[in-house]
């Protein structure tokens, strides 16, 4: 099937989304759309997908002009799509969830539970997804979810299949394996439509390259072009992948967590037993797929939880318990995973957002009122400092990009004297020239000799800004390796799927060894050129 998107334009008020986008997805082709968080990319699939209508501009499906209502029109017509955040039923079973919505039934009303089980079985097999149909949703691994969601839209016939920042939320592993089911796919003759922001994995799997940036398409790409080419792409200017850093130079831990356990409200352990220690002038990056136990492990460090039992020592005081404004007079600097309801006051200004932990304290109040011409003063001051792209520092926060948000909760938090800084997901949601930024803020905040934390699902963030590597899964420290060039991406990922440390580097140690002894192989067989022909007595 080809799909052609012709002149699509979609506007939120004054927000263009999209301006205009030409786009053409060839069958049996794997097309990756690049750009950085904000660009346009999903909502212009969500135009694709029937869940928005386009201001302007068409879809051609085969040459003929199509309408879609909603997402059941664009399936009729061979669309699927898989969503960043899954939309399973966690307590249906695999084949309830496949065929919710098309339900066959049986005896004119029943629906047929059996033939759910085959359409599930049929598809899981031909494309090797090992899925049990009557397994329940909730007890699958995440990347077995996703593969779930395939099969969903594969049963409903899709001949274009859309897949949404498909490796959010998987291990390098399930990443791999996902990759070699969308090969599958192609082969098969389904044509892919590639929503993602990783160089790595575009590179990796794409046919072509369409480069979306500010709500346009700016370019296309080969696979072939290098990251620094695509990365410069989806910015508009050249940038620098690699974190530039000085090999660390430890001094005393100052920062001790002890058997730190944290139970839930049904009285489950999302911390459990976990130990660590932080030194100075180092920076531990906390790994792990995300939901095992890393946002509780933070907010307890910052007090928005309570510890159940261990410590959190900084400089030989035990945080646990305290309260959160207490925690920040102790000296700690805490970026939140999710900017936006803990990090800002979407309603206040960028300089009151700049002060928000401060405005009790000199030099910004005084016997209980705030002095605004201080206030002024140093969000000018934090602006130029961070490069923080504002109007006017009296305009909403709200008003700024993710990007330019991130940089406010990073100035305000970096801008007092800090004897530990915690960063959750410190550059979720920006696009590649704010994380070049970030980065570098957070490796000089170790160089003044601070212990910092970091805690990110992305693989590549945790490799280039660790001096050590921490993973958690299903709350416990499950192994803890040197970080930088030293660093096996295969042990990591294997640890973050729930594997120990020390079975992980036998793990990996035999890939190594299989992926070697299969290059030698084809090496020798490439240079010995073809086999000779032999008769049918068998000799040459």
């Amino acid at each position: 099937m080809r799909l052609e998107l012709q002149g699509i334009t979609k506007r939120f008020g004054s927000l263009v989304a999209n301006d205009g986008i030409d786009l053409t997805f060839e069958p049996g082709q794997i097309h990756a759309l690049l750009g950085e968080n904000g660009a346009g990319k999903s909502t212009m699939m969500n135009v694709l997908y029937g869940l928005y209508q386009p201001d302007a501009g068409q879809i051609v499906v085969d040459g003929q002009p199509r309408t879609f209502a909603g997402p059941g029109d664009a399936m009729a017509a061979g669309i699927g799509m898989v969503h960043q955040h899954f939309m399973l039923i966690p307590v249906f079973t695999v084949a309830e969830n496949v065929v919710l919505g098309h339900e066959p039934v049986v005896g004119g009303s029943l629906i047929d539970l059996a033939e759910a089980r085959r359409r599930v079985k049929a598809i899981s097999d031909r494309f090797g997804f090992a899925v049990d149909p009557d397994a329940l949703v909730e007890d699958l691994p995440v990347g077995v979810q996703q593969r779930v969601e395939i099969i969903k839209a594969l049963s409903r016939d899709a001949q274009v299949l859309i897949l949404d920042e498909p490796t959010a939320v998987l291990t390098p592993q399930e990443t791999d394996e996902l990759i070699g089911i969308m090969r599958q796919l192609k082969d098969a003759g389904t044509s892919i439509v590639f929503i993602t922001h990783k160089l790595r994995e575009v590179r990796a799997v794409a046919d072509t390259i369409s480069v979306i940036r500010r709500g346009k398409v700016v370019g296309t790409a080969s696979p072939e072009s290098s990251e620094v080419e695509l990365a410069s792409l989806m910015v508009g200017r050249s940038v620098s992948l690699a974190v530039e850093k000085p090999a660390a130079e430890p001094g005393e831990a100052t920062f001790q967590v002890r058997d730190l356990t944290v139970l839930d409200v049904h009285g489950n352990a999302v911390v459990d037993g976990v130990s660590f220690d932080v030194h100075r002038g180092e920076i531990l990056a906390i790994a792990g797929v995300q939901g095992n136990g890393q946002t509780e492990l933070t907010e307890t460090i910052l007090g928005l939880d309570t510890p159940t039992a261990g410590q959190l020592l900084l400089d030989g005081v035990d945080l646990g318990g305290k309260k959160v404004h207490e925690v920040i007079e102790a000296g700690v600097g805490f970026v939140p995973e999710d900017r936006s309801s803990d990090g800002l006051i979407a309603s206040f200004s960028i300089a009151e957002n700049l002060i928000l932990d401060m405005h009790r304290s000199a030099p910004f109040a005084r016997a209980g009122s705030l002095s605004p011409a201080r206030v002024a003063e140093n969000a000018a001051h934090r602006v130029d400092e961070f490069d923080i792209r504002v109007r006017s520092v009296q305009d909403a926060v709200s008003t700024l990009s993710g990007g330019n948000q991130q940089k406010v909760v990073l100035a305000r938090e970096m801008s007092r004297p800090l004897r530990l800084f915690v960063a959750s997901q410190p550059t979720r949601g920006l696009d590649v020239g704010s994380i070049e930024f970030v980065h570098k803020r957070i490796v000089a905040e170790r160089d003044n000799g601070t212990p910092v934390v970091i805690v990110s699902t992305e693989l590549d963030e945790v490799l280039a800004l660790a001096d050590r590597i921490a993973v958690m899964y299903r709350g416990k420290i499950i192994g803890i390796v040197e970080g930088g060039q030293t660093a096996d991406r295969d042990v990591l990922g294997l640890m973050m799927a729930g594997v120990p440390l020390e079975q992980a580097r036998e793990q990996a140690a035999g890939h190594h060894t299989a992926l070697a002894a299969a290059d030698a192989v084809a090496q020798a067989e490439e240079g010995a050129g073809p086999a000779p022909t032999t008769d049918e007595e068998g000799t040459a």
